[in-house]
């Protein structure tokens, strides 16, 4: 897949946070669409959840029998985000007013060359309310699975953005790109972003810019298709120290030894640069325990402090991260 863009693209790329499509990312990972790798702990711990969850509410059998690996999915169930500051309720709004003839046509595109579900999950895919049903759905499914994570969840995404929006801005293409994804390649010479591992193509963007879309549960997806503008959706830097294994199973490892293992967390979560709150918001900790953390990592020339205009963002230094084993 390639995709040619110009520096005047630039400044037409834009950056937003999906908590619909979070939840939307969940459920995937439940259903095994999508391979959990670093999220395998979160998925254990909230396994009762999604079971009662599925019987509580059959609109997510129904969804899942919409699941397409490799072809096409509704896109009614999730519609592609505007802002960083779009709330769940925003997002289900736009899904509970998609017009039926609509969500029929999505649903017979997505099982195509398939046979339908049986049972529960057919008639509902059936019924005149079957957009009230996912949305439904949908609804517990956050509520159940994703809001009670969600201020840590927004924090990581945030802080992505921020680091992100900034290479971007300052350093150009090729520096935003760097470290997204093994799968994506900058050519600077006509100007391609090239992907591999997708369907051969090639788009131009014509100074519409790109949509980033970090993600915590997803993984790299394009969208080059209408409803979405062109977009990315990628794996946000530091998830897979965010929720860390099982309770009780991980074992402490030199860096824990050498300064404890609740600054040691704050270290390895400073990753991404962040504000003591977002450290707060992802840590569960207290704001004086952060604080004193941060403090402590200053002292010893393990992290510093960065302002970016009216914030205070905190950053491992070259030793904080030889400590953590990144380059």
């Amino acid at each position: 897949m390639r995709i040619e863009v110009s520096s005047g693209d630039i400044a037409a790329s834009r950056f937003a946070i999906s908590p619909l499509g979070e939840t939307m990312a969940a459920l995937r990972l439940f259903a095994g669409t999508t391979a959990a790798g670093p999220l395998l702990p979160w998925v254990h711990r909230h396994r009762e959840r999604y079971q009662l969850l599925r019987r509580s509410q059959p609109g997510i059998t129904a969804i899942r029998s919409l699941y397409h690996r490799h072809g096409y999915n509704a896109d009614f169930v999730q519609p592609p985000p505007d802002g960083v500051g779009l709330t769940f309720a925003d997002q289900l709004a736009v899904v509970r007013a998609t017009p039926l003839a609509q969500a029929r046509d999505e649903i017979a595109r997505s099982l195509a060359g398939r046979p339908p579900p049986a049972g529960a999950a057919g008639r509902l895919l059936a019924a005149d309310d079957v957009v009230d049903r996912f949305a439904d759905a949908i609804d517990a499914a956050w509520r159940m699975l994703i809001a009670p994570d969600w201020p840590r969840l927004r924090a990581i995404l945030e802080r992505d953005v921020i680091y992100r929006a900034g290479r971007l801005t300052t350093y150009g293409w090729s520096s935003a790109l760097a470290d997204l994804d093994a799968r994506l390649h900058w050519e600077p010479d006509p100007g391609l972003i090239t992907v591999d591992g997708f369907s051969p193509g090639r788009h131009r963007l014509g100074g519409r810019g790109l949509l980033f879309v970090p993600t915590v549960f997803g993984t790299l997806a394009l969208h080059l298709d209408p409803p979405w503008p062109y977009g990315i959706s990628y794996r946000a830097r530091g998830v897979a120290g965010l929720f860390g294994p099982p309770d009780g199973d991980r074992t402490a490892d030199g860096l824990d030894r050498l300064i404890g293992p609740s600054r040691a967390a704050v270290l390895r979560a400073l990753a991404v640069p962040a504000t003591t709150s977002q450290l707060v918001a992802q840590s569960g900790a207290a704001l004086g325990t952060v604080g004193g953390h941060l403090a402590v990592l200053r002292e010893a020339g393990l992290a510093r402090r960065v302002r970016a205009g009216r914030e205070v963002r905190y950053e491992r230094t070259a030793l904080g991260d030889a400590l953590c084993g990144d380059p």
